[in-house]
């Protein structure tokens, strides 16, 4: 009898352990994509945002630490998600570094609304919440106020773009004293 009682609590704690997984799993695939308060581009029109984007500026964090000259240049799949190619020059390291991921739509395509993944299954949000009328500009949140990027589909970007991009920002709630403005003076 207490063999078989120890074999009922073996297979129940399992049980209770594999729920406890399921429940982290979808509590992390339903997090939101976007911060409270912050507001997608829509319209959007995706084969616009296409191509090339040289990042001005950034909230720092680990994936990108250490580097400047980044990157992002953005083109469909075949199966219709964005691909993501991510480059940057590591100043520690001496060295070009690239990554690769994709994007998709967290609903419809005319919402600049998306999620983003460079490690299989897990995704972050990514989310246009400013751009200009001709696309060469472009303000970015992730799904928390600790990321922040400045796009532009050139190396620098006018002051004027710069402080209307920042004051959008911390208007929203962003920590805009902590964006690292990124150099631009290598070549790959």
């Amino acid at each position: 009898m207490e063999h078989y009682l120890n074999y009922l609590w073996m297979k129940t704690r399992k049980i209770i352990y594999l729920l406890k997984i399921i429940v982290i799993m979808l509590g992390l695939s339903s997090c939101s994509t976007i911060p409270k308060g912050v507001i997608a581009v829509k319209p959007f029109d995706k084969a616009k945002y296409l191509g090339k984007w040289y990042e001005i500026a950034r909230i720092d964090f680990k994936y990108e630490r250490d580097l400047n000259n980044t990157t992002a240049t953005y083109s469909l799949n075949n199966n219709g998600t964005i691909k993501v190619d991510n480059k940057g020059y590591n100043t520690k390291k001496e060295k070009w570094e690239q990554a690769i991921g994709k994007a998709k739509f967290t609903g419809n395509d005319d919402i600049a609304k998306l999620k983003v993944s460079f490690f299989g299954p897990f995704y972050s949000g990514y989310n246009v919440i400013a751009i200009d009328a001709d696309y060469k500009y472009a303000l970015i949140g992730g799904a928390s106020y600790k990321y922040l990027w400045i796009l532009s589909r050139d190396t620098n970007i006018p002051n004027e773009i710069k402080n209307k991009y920042v004051k959008i920002a911390k208007d929203i709630g962003y920590n805009t004293s902590d964006l690292l403005w990124i150099k631009h003076d290598k070549k790959n």
